[in-house]
């Protein structure tokens, strides 16, 4: 019983995002139990103490998109230096010739590079399931569950091949019945739609370029018949709205909305190419945006308006999107990448270091469908990340909580999810991080070589 549960003050933070929480906050199991102000002392007596006064203290990041696999192939050769569809063309013969350990450990890669980032949740979109590889999302949440990381896992799918004027290889691309039946298997055997879950499924064709019609119709039904949620790549570049003027004789937005995907169940990656007027839709809709500012500076694709977004009524949160295009998956680097761009688009008190920590947390959680982590408050979700400011980078800096944007946070020192510790004095518990590089490097020189 809750009453039961280990009782931890993690005392006197540094700083937080809640000036509530300026005398720290009390986990109870895997729960928020009490946020403590300054100078105020637990309701109740406490098991144990984590004294936290050289530690900034924010909720878990939240990334909203990402790729894992494209862990094996960062800084690939034959990729750079192109723009979206070029770079897809180059990647896709090599992401053909994934394998299942190769799944395995560019899984544990993002993952363990996450959690030291602070991040305790992670959306996955993982569309590739060459012959041999049908099995990929379920190694993924494996993984998942041994690091102790929150997923939400989309089974991504790719039906149209370049045979019928797709930009995918026939090899990576399934049949419409065999990707409906997996993705119905997959919400039965690891969705978890209870408050608190540490997984949950979501349905994500890979693009308007990769999917029929029927099938980005075929997965809102069966989004809707089981109540998960839909993702995909939008309005990343101009290529991708010249194909769906091409494809569809529609633009982006529009053909979302006649495939029954202009809905608050969806949340798009990138989401650059609006209009004014299909910004006002995609808001009245409550259709989320996560936006992925490394990826798009590397690839050139543009910039999110964010805030007008979030005026018109859309969730805003932040992915590191793949390692193949950032080529990271460092979410508080992630959150300084996207202080910064944005900044080049709007005022500076208007995109201000708390603003860019909120797409990374709250904006996220909305984006995932989720009230129930992503900020300080009682009753949420115990997910952490504790910052030290002890670096050279920090040297002089006023306030902690913008310095961790400004100055560049690199790593998380404590991380805790679901009121368990999982990083603790900068290492992931359980994880041996040399071997895990080592092969890493092999896998990655062996797929460059096939």
């Amino acid at each position: 019983m809750l009453s039961d549960a280990l009782r931890i003050w993690i005392k006197h933070p540094l700083a937080t995002l809640d000036a509530n929480a300026a005398g720290g906050i009390v986990v109870q199991g895997t729960t928020i139990a009490e946020l403590i102000p300054a100078g105020g002392q637990p309701a109740a007596p406490v098991d144990e103490v984590f004294d936290a006064s050289q530690h900034v203290m924010l909720p878990g990041l939240i990334n909203a998109h990402h790729h894992f696999y494209q862990t094996l192939t960062r800084a690939f050769p034959a990729a750079l230096n192109k723009s979206l569809f070029s770079w897809l063309k180059s990647l896709y013969p090599v992401w053909a010739k994934l394998g299942e350990e190769m799944i395995e450990i560019s899984t544990q890669v993002a993952l363990a590079e996450l959690l030291l980032s602070g991040c305790t949740t992670a959306s996955d979109h993982h569309y590739l399931f060459p012959k041999g590889l049908e099995n990929a999302i379920d190694i993924q949440m494996a993984q998942a569950a041994k690091l102790g990381v929150r997923v939400h896992l989309t089974r991504g799918s790719m039906s149209l091949g370049e045979d019928d004027g797709g930009l995918p290889p026939q090899t990576t691309v399934q049949t419409e019945d065999a990707i409906l039946a997996d993705s119905e298997r997959l919400i039965q055997q690891y969705h978890q739609p209870q408050a608190g879950a540490m997984s949950r499924v979501a349905l994500a064709p890979c693009s308007p370029f990769s999917v029929s019609e029927d099938l980005m119709k075929a997965s809102a039904e069966l989004a809707a018949k089981h109540d998960v949620r839909l993702h995909t790549h939008l309005a990343e570049t101009h290529d991708e709205t010249d194909f769906c003027i091409q494809m569809f004789g529609l633009r982006p937005v529009d053909y979302l909305e006649k495939v029954g995907w202009l809905t608050d169940r969806v949340w798009l990656a990138h989401g650059i190419h609006f209009n004014d007027a299909e910004i006002a839709r995609l808001g009245a809709a409550g259709t989320g945006i996560c936006h992925c500012p490394s990826s798009n500076m590397l690839l050139a694709s543009g910039q999110c308006r964010t805030l007008e977004l979030e005026a018109a009524g859309s969730p805003v949160g932040l992915g590191v999107d793949g390692s193949a295009s950032n080529d990271g998956s460092n979410m508080i680097q992630e959150v300084r990448q996207a202080f910064l761009l944005q900044r080049l688009r709007y005022p500076a008190s208007e995109v201000t270091h708390q603003k860019a920590i909120n797409w990374a947390t709250e904006g996220s959680a909305r984006c995932l469908g989720r009230d129930d982590i992503g900020k300080l408050e009682v009753g949420k979700q115990a997910d952490f990340g504790l910052y030290k400011l002890d670096e050279l980078r920090f040297a002089g800096a006023g306030d902690p909580l913008a310095a961790l944007v400004l100055c560049g946070a690199q790593q998380a020192d404590q991380v805790m999810v679901a009121g368990q510790w999982r990083v603790t004095d900068g290492q992931i518990n359980s994880l041996d991080l040399n071997d895990l590089i080592h092969r890493q490097k092999q896998l990655a020189q062996k797929l460059a070589s096939l």
